[in-house]
């Protein structure tokens, strides 16, 4: 059976979240959100390609920074309304220089830093 981008659930304004994960390591990297072009784009290229609300536009991850993501694996959940990426990340995949997004935790009641920027 072949994929139909068109059978996802996206929402009201025609996005899906779609959550990066390092292929080889299982952690997990970053969420954004996807619209149904920034999919095609990214099944076609092979290079992850989100839908920045902020900008209101397309953004290939990597682009200006060189921090690619290539894709390794795209799935989906049970509901259709959730993407998860298994990605090959060329650097840090934060604009922090933080190789994932999720760098704080919360322990005792606390916010803690657990990972510090990558040096380069």
């Amino acid at each position: 059976m072949s994929f139909d981008p068109s059978t996802l659930k996206y929402d009201a304004n025609g996005l899906i979240p779609a959550i990066a994960q390092d292929a080889a390591s299982g952690e997990v990297l970053m969420m954004a959100w996807m619209n149904a072009e920034s999919l095609r784009r990214t099944l076609e290229t092979g290079q992850v390609t989100y839908w920045s609300r902020s900008r209101q536009s397309f953004w290939a991850k990597g682009e200006s920074s060189g921090h690619v993501q290539k894709l390794i694996e795209l799935r989906v959940d049970c509901d259709r309304d959730c993407l998860l990426m298994q990605v090959d990340q060329i650097g840090p995949a934060c604009h922090t220089n933080r190789r994932s997004c999720f760098y704080t935790a919360v322990r005792a009641g606390d916010e803690v830093e657990i990972m510090a920027p990558m040096a380069g």
